[in-house]
C-alpha cells in the first residue's frame, strides 16, 4: 500500500481483511497512519475476525478466545483513532497510560468493519457506528439480506452519524469475453485456491464443479462471466443491498498475470462505464441511481 501511494494519487489504499484478533493495534494503527500521510488521506482499513484460522497458531493466540480477542483487540484500535494519548487496560496486551501514539494520519483514519456469516458481526458494526464489509464467498447473497437490515437499523438506533452507515459487498471475480471462457479459465485456480487455501471443514477441499458454477450462477455469490453478466449481477445486488461499494477480489489460487490483467481491463473499460451512466429512479429514491455505486479491485 505504501509503494502504491508513492506512485498514485486519487486512488483509495484500502485493505482486504487486516486480521485483528492477531495483530497488536498499536502496530496496525502506525502502519495505516503512515500510509494515509504518504497517500494524502487516502489509506483504509479493514479489521476483521478472517475467514480462516492459521494465524491464532502462527502468533501464539488461543483460538478458544476468539470472539474475546477481536473485540479487545477492536475497542483498542478504535480509541487510538479517537485520541491521540490513549489511557486503555485489557486481558491480551499490555495496558496503555496516557501513551501517545504517533504517528498520526492525515485526516481521521478510515476504519471498516469485515463480516462474514455471523449476524453478531454485522450487530456490532452498528453498534459501534462503523461502515461494513460483508465478505461472500460461498452462500447466496439474498441470504443476507436481513443481516444488512439488522446492520442498519442497529447503526439508526444508537444515533451515530450517517455518514458511517455504508456498506460494501467482497467476493471473488473473474470477466472474460464470455461466460463460458470466464468459467473455464477461472475454475482451476478457484478450486485450487480452497483446496491450499481454507482448512476449515465448511471451506476446505475440492469445489465440484457444478457447485462452482452455481456459485457463478445468476443467484450466487461469485461473479464470474462476461461483463455484461458481472453488470447484472452487480445490479441484482444493488437491488439486495442498497450498498455502497463492490470489492472484487481478481487473483486467486495463482491465476496468472495475463488473465488477471485481462479482467482488470474489462472492468475498467467495459462493466465500471456502464455502472457509472445515469439511470432511471429505482427503488432506493429519486436521488439515487441504481447505478451509483463504486467499484475497487482488490490485486
Amino acid at each position: 500500500m505504501a509503494a502504491i501511494a508513492g506512485g498514485t494519487k486519487r486512488i483509495r489504499l484500502s485493505s482486504a481483511v487486516t486480521i485483528l484478533s492477531t495483530l497488536d493495534p498499536v502496530r496496525v494503527f502506525q502502519d495505516f497512519a503512515t500510509v494515509d500521510l504518504l497517500s494524502g488521506g487516502r489509506a483504509e482499513l479493514i479489521a476483521g475476525r478472517g475467514a480462516y484460522i492459521e494465524s491464532f497458531s502462527l502468533f501464539g493466540d488461543d483460538f478458544a478466545n476468539y470472539d474475546a480477542l477481536f473485540a479487545e483487540k477492536l475497542d483498542l484500535l478504535l480509541k487510538l483513532s479517537d485520541s491521540e494519548r490513549v489511557t486503555w487496560s485489557g486481558r491480551f496486551r499490555p495496558s496503555l497510560s496516557n501513551s501517545q501514539i504517533s504517528p498520526r494520519p492525515a485526516t481521521k483514519l478510515s476504519i471498516w468493519l469485515g463480516v462474514g456469516g455471523n449476524p453478531e458481526s454485522a450487530l456490532r458494526a452498528g453498534e459501534l457506528g462503523l461502515p461494513v464489509i460483508l465478505a461472500n464467498i460461498s452462500q447466496p447473497p439474498a441470504n443476507f439480506v436481513s443481516q444488512i437490515a439488522a446492520y442498519r437499523q442497529r447503526h439508526a438506533e444508537r444515533g451515530h452519524d450517517a455518514s458511517t452507515l455504508k456498506v460494501a459487498i467482497a467476493t471473488h471475480v473473474h470477466v472474460a469475453k464470455d461466460s463460458q471462457t470466464a468459467l473455464d479459465e477461472f475454475y482451476p485456480h478457484y478450486s485450487a485456491y480452497f483446496r491450499e487455501h481454507a482448512p476449515r471443514a465448511n471451506l476446505s477441499g475440492e469445489v465440484p464443479r457444478d457447485v462452482y458454477e452455481k456459485r457463478a450462477g445468476p443467484g450466487g455469490p461469485i461473479f464470474v462471466g462476461s461483463p455484461q453478466q458481472i453488470i447484472d449481477k452487480l445490479m441484482y445486488e444493488r437491488e439486495l443491498f442498497a450498498h455502497d461499494r463492490f470489492l472484487g477480489q481478481v487473483d486467486i489460487g495463482g491465476l496468472p498475470y495475463t488473465k488477471v490483467a485481462g479482467s482488470i481491463e474489462l472492468l475498467a473499460t467495459q462493466v465500471l462505464p456502464a455502472i457509472r451512466k445515469p439511470s432511471p429512479a429505482s427503488k432506493f429514491g429519486d436521488e439515487t441511481s441504481a447505478r451509483s455505486i463504486s467499484y475497487d479491485a482488490k490485486v
